[in-house]
């Protein structure tokens, strides 16, 4: 499930771009498909880098990234192993609502990020996040826990503080957010509901057979009730 998208990261040959909190590799993995890039996946969870590791050697094993590279490393996001302004494109995909150093975490990736680089921010929509808080206490300990709820001012101020412009807002996943609203609902964790599975296998079907008629559908209802907000920067040069 792709959120990031990589037109606006202005990508070229020899680009060089940071997937921080990489997780298990799904933003990585695109962006090895991009011709002739450096593709650095980091992340603190030393399993999640274990199995991005397994992905990206099946899709080498298949040709699938043309001549791009890839690299792992387990690092803090608040204490970035990389020297400055080294990376042409930096995503942070649905991490931030995790970690309690936010500015710390913002300022660290800016600071890896090339002057005139794009950096690409994802994190859980306000309204759809505040409803699935309403429904469930269970919810703010899954996916390993949020912590806070963004609002676009809010985050953009954050952002554009450490050094960068915001250029660019879209929301992703509408079809997603009923779906957690039902699983706050019925019971974060039950694997017994047969409305939740239902809907999850619908969700998987999507993303596995990529129909036009759902992706229209998520297409049209993304500003209304996208469950991601992606904002786009640009480091001031």
């Amino acid at each position: 499930m792709i959120t990031i998208n990589f037109k606006y990261l202005k990508l070229k040959p020899g680009s060089k771009i940071l997937d921080m909190g990489c997780g298990e590799g799904r933003h990585l993995a695109a962006a090895c498909r991009e011709h002739n890039v450096f593709c650095q996946g980091s992340d603190l969870n030393p399993a999640d880098l274990g199995k991005t590791r397994e992905k990206l050697e099946f899709h080498e094993s298949i040709n699938d990234f043309q001549s791009s590279a890839w690299a792992l490393n387990c690092t803090d996001i608040t204490a970035l192993s990389f020297k400055d302004e080294i990376f042409d494109a930096v995503i942070c995909s649905e991490v931030l609502e995790h970690i309690p150093g936010d500015q710390k975490a913002l300022n660290e990736l800016l600071r890896v990020l090339k002057k005139g680089g794009i950096l690409a921010i994802s994190v859980p929509r306000y309204l759809p996040e505040k409803i699935c808080w309403m429904l469930s206490d269970e919810y703010l300990d899954a996916d390993r826990g949020h912590i806070r709820i963004y609002n676009k001012k809010q985050l953009v101020s954050m952002v554009e503080k450490s050094g960068a412009e915001h250029f660019k807002t879209h929301y992703a996943h509408s079809l997603h957010t009923p779906f957690w609203w039902l699983k706050s609902l019925l019971g974060c964790n039950r694997t017994d509901s047969l409305t939740i599975n239902l809907y999850h296998r619908l969700l998987v079907w999507d993303l596995m057979e990529k129909p036009k008629i759902t992706g229209l559908i998520e297409k049209m209802l993304n500003p209304l009730m996208g469950k991601s907000m992606v904002l786009y920067f640009l480091k001031d040069v």
